[in-house]
This record gives structure tokens, C-alpha cells and sequence, in this order.
């Protein structure tokens, strides 16, 4: 992957805070956010401040916790103490204990920070995980908090794009919750074009690559041998490829899988289309489990997550990892300075 061009500004010194949602107060959420102030110094991060219920901090963490009303408070408090955003649970988070109050807090939280991101209170979003099974029973109705927060954002759900990025790759998911069995019916010339110029112009506008390197990778072994071993890419795949090489961009494919996440061949892109949800997060989960962030693009506004779970089985135990939020809100923080300094909207 190709470094991403120098911001014109100044990292350290942001006007506004990022805000990190909690996400299920009784998942690791609480526990990684904590993390990632505790770690703020050594690792350079902005201020940001957390919404979500309070009182699960404190039940995973022994730090510093100061409530705060304006997500202004946050610039002053953040040297000091953890900034939250207080939103009441109405009972009290058990970590490994999901309920449907602890649901009902992440909705709420999400939708707040969503809502302050928009009206630029706050510079990003980042999001800790929920859980879906959970959130479904209290009315939550879209596939993830990607879904909802384009739709808060007035943007189609069909032109947002999930990529999945970390030191050593970015990848983009084609297609995502879909049975694997409807993914050649799902992979069409329409869909994939309008993913390569997505990812394009997010790689310019968030990463500040000026001219992205794309790559697509095929569907069948060998990426179909010539028909030889299916027609997706003969049919649907090429076609495509080829309309967006006439459209000005830089894109190879599509080249066989089993090959394509090797280190020398990861020199020759900056991100690599995937036809289905596994054959991008497989390679990416191994190489960067700790550390890899879900960026969205097509946004008005920055929005990252870390690339996991809810982890309910080690949450209040001490054991959770921060690396994957402490890379979101890193991300978010330059994707933001990346953004206006090439003065485009995300």
C-alpha cells in the first residue's frame, strides 16, 4: 500500500473532540474505551469522549470518570479523566450479562453520537461493538450501525462501503451478510463499479492517496481460469473491470485469491475488492486481528469501529484488547485532518 500524502495541519492540536460510543454496556466496549484513554499518551491520541452508560465504566475500570453535559467539556477534561456523555440505562450492566436495557442504552448512544457528529459537536465517530441479536429485540431494524448511521446521515444504504483496513491491507466486502450461495447472483457489473469509485474516492478523501491502486479479486479458483472454472468473472467481472479502466481508474483483476494477500503482491495496491464478506476478512483478521479498523465511506462525516465483537465471554474480566479501538479513533482522527485538508467532504 502506497503512504497516504502529509495533512496540512496539525495532528496534536484539534478544536473539537471525536466521540466513541460504548456500544452493549455489558460487552467490552466500556472496558477498551478505558483502555484507550489510560493509553493516550503513549500511543498520541486526540481527545475524544465516550456516551453510553457511565456506571459501565466504572464496573470494568478503577480509572477516572468525569461526566459531562457538552461534548465542548471534553478538550479540558480529557487530560484528567475519562469525558462521558452520561445516558441512562435505567438498570445496572453486568459484563457478560446482555439485557434489553443494556440494548435499549446502545441504541440511544448511538443515535446521540451520530446526532452530535452530524451537527459537528463532535469531529468523528467511532463506534464500540453491539450486539444485533440484542438490539433487533428493542426495535432496532437495520443490519449494523453502518446501515444506521447512513440513514441518519441521508445517505442510501447501497452507497455507503464498508472497508476493513489495517497496517498491512485494506479490503472492501463486495458483498457482506449474504449466504455464499447468493453471492454470483449479488456480484454484478452495476454493484461492483459503484464500489471501485467508491473506495477510490474514499482512499483519496480519508487516506490522502491522490491516485488509489485498486485490485479485485476473483470468485472461483484461479480467478476462473478463462471459464474454465465458472463464468463470473468472464461474465460479470471483467466487464466491469474494463468500463472502469475507460473511466480513469487504476485497477488489476480480477487476480486469483490465493495469491493475492501475499506481501509482494500487496506492494502493487492500496486496496483490494473482495467478491464476499470471508474472502476479505479472513486474510484481514488474520494479518491485523488487533488492529484493524471498519471505516465507512461515502459519508458526510467519519465513522469508524473497531474490526470485532461484542465479546460477552470476556467482558469484566480484564482480558480485552485495545489495540482495535485505539486504531479506530487514531484512524478517525486522521482520516478527519485528511479530509479537510483536501478540502472534499468524506
Amino acid at each position: 500500500m502506497t503512504e497516504a500524502a502529509a495533512p496540512i495541519a496539525d495532528p496534536r492540536t484539534p478544536q473539537r473532540p471525536i466521540v466513541v460510543t460504548l456500544g452493549d454496556p455489558s460487552g467490552i466496549g466500556p472496558e477498551i474505551v478505558a483502555k484507550a484513554w489510560d493509553l493516550r499518551d503513549r500511543e498520541g491520541l486526540p481527545p475524544f469522549f465516550a456516551v453510553g452508560d457511565c456506571a459501565s465504566i466504572a464496573a470494568v475500570w478503577s480509572g477516572p470518570v468525569r461526566t459531562i453535559a457538552d461534548p465542548a467539556d471534553a478538550m479540558s477534561v480529557f487530560e484528567h479523566a475519562l469525558p462521558c456523555l452520561h445516558v441512562d440505562d435505567a438498570a445496572e450492566a453486568v459484563p457478560g450479562r446482555p439485557t434489553l436495557d443494556g440494548a435499549r442504552c446502545a441504541f440511544q448512544s448511538l443515535e446521540i453520537a451520530t446526532g452530535l457528529t452530524r451537527q459537528e459537536s463532535a469531529r468523528a465517530l467511532v463506534t464500540a461493538p453491539v450486539s444485533k441479536a440484542q438490539l433487533s429485540q428493542v426495535g432496532f431494524t437495520y443490519p449494523g450501525q453502518t446501515e444506521f448511521v447512513a440513514e441518519r446521515c441521508g445517505v442510501s444504504r447501497g452507497n455507503v462501503v464498508m472497508m476493513l483496513a489495517g497496517p498491512a491491507m485494506r479490503v472492501v466486502p463486495l458483498t457482506i451478510h449474504v449466504p455464499l450461495r447468493a453471492v454470483p447472483d449479488a456480484l454484478t457489473v452495476a454493484l461492483i463499479k459503484m464500489r471501485a469509485h467508491a473506495t477510490a474516492r474514499g482512499l483519496h478523501r480519508l487516506f490522502g492517496i491522490p491516485t488509489p491502486r485498486l485490485a479485485m479479486a476473483g470468485l472461483n479458483p484461479h480467478a476462473g481460469e478463462d471459464g474454465l472454472l465458472g463464468q463470473e468473472e468472464v461474465e460479470t467481472i471483467i466487464p466491469a473491470l474494463d468500463e472502469l479502466r475507460a473511466e480513469g481508474l487504476d485497477i488489476l483483476g480480477p487476480l486469483a485469491a490465493d495469491t493475492l494477500f501475499t506481501p509482494r503482491a500487496r506492494e502493487r495496491y492500496d486496496a483490494i475488492l473482495c467478491c464476499y464478506h470471508d474472502q476479505a476478512l479472513i486474510p484481514l483478521k488474520t494479518l491485523n486481528f488487533d488492529d484493524g479498523v471498519n471505516i465507512t465511506l461515502g459519508l458526510p462525516i467519519v465513522r469508524t469501529s473497531p474490526d470485532h465483537g461484542t465479546a460477552f465471554d470476556i467482558a469484566g474480566q480484564g482480558h480485552a484488547h485495545p489495540g482495535a479501538m485505539i486504531a479506530a479513533i487514531r484512524m478517525a482522527h486522521q482520516a478527519d485532518i485528511s479530509r479537510r485538508a483536501y478540502g472534499v467532504p468524506a
